[in-house]
């Protein structure tokens, strides 16, 4: 097919297909380009804040470091379109991560670094703290360690008697669908703990925190375990991708 060069013929070769008369693949950027937009990106996110700076630019942000010198901007969209957003990309496990193309072992560490921190902090805001009055924070927590995980996790927050929380423990990992709960195990921690009160915490991957049939049965036989050692159950949290289910609030308790 001949192109009219009066409209193409200033136009590089490599940007047009001239035998098929269509765009073809934009050649790698010039490192000063990098160089420059790396620069801009910068700049914009500490003179504006994370809020000016979309998930797609925040996960590019982090992928310099893990890649100090070649383009990470099609990396990133590409970590995007698997996993969805960027929380989803931070704690999306790392058989999964491997999956996509270009992604390095210093691009999982990374990741995995900014997850580790993420969670640490919320931890830190729930330690050692009344959780009544604290309640936020608690859900706060609890979506950041297990809202985008692709299996179920069982966690257990027990308090004292002034219901200050004073350890959170991972029980047990489970499938998609299903987690072993033991709760002769739970009531036996809490006593190790010297606990006077129990909340549990398990995500749905599904995304729909609605609770099955085997989490009431579970919950009910967990509280019946409970107050038979003068423990209290105060409330079974479901975490979903982006909200939670309470028991108590619900009336399953």
């Amino acid at each position: 097919m001949t192109v009219r060069t009066s409209h193409f013929a200033e136009m590089p070769q490599w940007l047009f297909d001239l035998d098929n008369a269509r765009p073809i693949s934009m050649p790698p950027r010039a490192p000063s380009i990098i160089k420059d937009h790396r620069k801009r990106l910068k700049e914009r996110f500490s003179t504006s804040g994370a809020a000016s700076v979309p998930d797609v630019e925040l996960l590019e942000l982090v992928l310099f470091r893990a890649i100090p010198k070649a383009e990470v901007t099609v990396l990133a969209e590409k970590l995007m379109q698997r996993f969805g957003d960027f929380n989803r990309v931070v704690s999306a496990p790392e058989s999964r991560l491997r999956e996509v193309e270009n992604v390095c072992p210093a691009v999982i560490h990374e990741l995995k670094l900014i997850e580790a921190a993420a969670q640490r902090l919320a931890r830190a805001k729930v330690m050692q703290q009344h959780v009544i009055s604290s309640w936020d924070a608690v859900l706060d927590y609890c979506h950041t360690t297990m809202a985008h995980r692709e299996t179920e996790q069982f966690r257990v927050l027990f308090l004292d008697r002034k219901n200050v929380l004073i350890a959170d423990e991972e029980q047990a990992r489970g499938t998609v669908d299903h987690v072993p709960v033991y709760p002769r195990e739970i009531v036996k921690r809490a006593l190790e703990l010297n606990a006077s009160a129990l909340i549990l915490v398990h995500n749905h991957p599904s995304g729909d925190p609605t609770p099955s049939d085997t989490d009431i049965t579970m919950t009910c036989q967990i509280r019946d375990a409970a107050e038979a050692l003068d423990i209290v159950l105060h409330d079974h949290l479901i975490i979903g991708k982006s909200r939670e289910l309470s028991f108590q609030a619900q009336g399953y308790l």
